[in-house]
């Protein structure tokens, strides 16, 4: 199974994200009873109603939480909020990993707001995030992620957006997005996208949450057979359209596998075949998936070539730095791309040819209805060396046998 989440026009708080897996199909009475407990570990709050509604959001039905609380206190540590999150979390019997959810969530808004500010994340204080409300969001979402039974299952979010103009809060006026939210998605490999909404599209909370939540983010679907959705609106009316976030949860094709990768291209040419075999293998020593050369024609008619490099995110800034100073470019094009991967396996296996015993290495990818594998080049290189034979007749010799061995 698989989880989507879709922030990318509604932006996510804490309470859409929650209202989302009620009308995803979450026990209702089991969530409020869970997070009315959270009251005897928050001193000076009290939950008056709570309650989930259907509402209409600009032509779309979602569901809305309904909330009403009692307030001593407009600020509080930021440990304060951690204890009651935690006390409740043992208190009403969430398993291991919603808890684990829900410690790491209310973390990490501490760390953004402490790095912002910096203090201790000891000494923290919260403003906006003191009321029990944000109690309730993390709690409540990890008790409806355990009634659903989701930990176990791949979590992708789509790009958030986090609108536009300025935001104030108790610090003042700045622009939006604010601080904690570009700290909460700092090296959290999720994308984020303004908008023309002059307004926050997306709280701390929401952001905390989707962070420890999502496994990967993706700009497409993956390929999938859609079981549930569910819609979970926001407080606010915006013209043009629905302020929700929308949860679809189902069941992914068998034998594909989504990723993003990041594509490196430039343009180059003033170089040798020389350089162009030292930059191959350079890149490819350095992180890189692979490379591919491709001849062109660039302008004024010269013969030119276009390197293309497909890699992870993490390797970009190195790669980049490998293309300009290997080549000379003054330009490398950089895209997301999303692929589709068969599962495959690298497995080890020992052949007989000619009477002799080689162990090589095969990659296998299974599809429903045949098998496919490739043997490692080097391997066959090697065996082929060995027994003085052309590099195809050995290739031909291997594969006849690894076909045996994987019927």
């Amino acid at each position: 199974m698989v989880l989507i989440i879709d922030p990318q026009i509604a932006g996510i708080s804490g309470d859409m994200m929650l209202s989302s897996l009620v009308h995803l199909g979450a026990n209702k009475s089991k969530i409020i009873s869970g997070v009315s407990a959270s009251q005897n570990f928050l001193q000076g709050s009290k939950i008056k109603k709570i309650d989930f509604k259907k509402v209409n959001k600009h032509g779309i039905q979602a569901m809305s939480l309904v909330l009403q609380i009692g307030e001593h206190s407009h600020e509080r540590k930021g440990i304060e909020i951690q204890n009651c999150i935690k006390k409740t979390a043992d208190k009403i019997g969430l398993s291991e990993s919603a808890k684990t959810f829900a410690a790491n969530s209310i973390a990490t808004l501490i760390k953004a707001e402490s790095k912002i500010h910096g203090v201790p994340t000891d000494s923290v204080h919260f403003h906006e995030a003191s009321s029990i409300d944000t109690v309730i969001d993390i709690v409540g979402t990890a008790i409806a992620l355990d009634d659903l039974n989701c930990f176990d299952e791949e979590i992708i979010t789509t790009p958030v957006s986090v609108g536009s103009g300025t935001v104030t809060f108790s610090h003042g006026t700045v622009s939006n997005p604010a601080g904690a939210i570009l700290e909460i998605f700092d090296k959290s490999k999720i994308l984020i996208s303004g908008s023309n909404v002059k307004d926050e599209l997306t709280t701390p909370t929401g952001a905390s949450i989707l962070v420890n939540l999502a496994d990967r983010c993706s700009e497409f679907y993956p390929m999938m057979n859609i079981k549930s959705i569910g819609y979970g609106a926001g407080q606010k009316n915006f013209d043009g359209f629905s302020n929700v976030l929308k949860i679809i949860r189902g069941e992914s094709a068998k034998n594909t596998k989504l990723d993003s990768v990041t594509i490196l291209e430039t343009n180059v040419d003033d170089i040798s075949g020389e350089v162009l075999a030292h930059v191959i293998d350079k890149i490819m020593a350095n992180g890189a998936k692979d490379v591919s050369v491709i001849q062109t024609i660039t302008k004024k008619g010269r013969p030119s070539h276009m390197i293309s490099v497909i890699c992870d995110s993490d390797s970009v800034s190195q790669l980049l730095n490998l293309l300009v100073s290997e080549t000379g470019t003054l330009g490398v094009r950089i895209r997301t791309s999303d692929r589709f991967l068969v599962p495959r396996q690298i497995i080890t296996m020992k052949v007989k040819i000619n009477n002799k015993i080689f162990t090589l290495r095969c990659k296998v990818a299974s599809t429903d209805s045949h098998k496919q594998f490739k043997v490692e080049y080097d391997d066959i290189k090697s065996i082929s060396e060995k027994l003085a034979l052309s590099f195809k007749q050995t290739e031909e010799l291997i594969k006849a046998e690894v076909k045996k061995q994987l019927k």
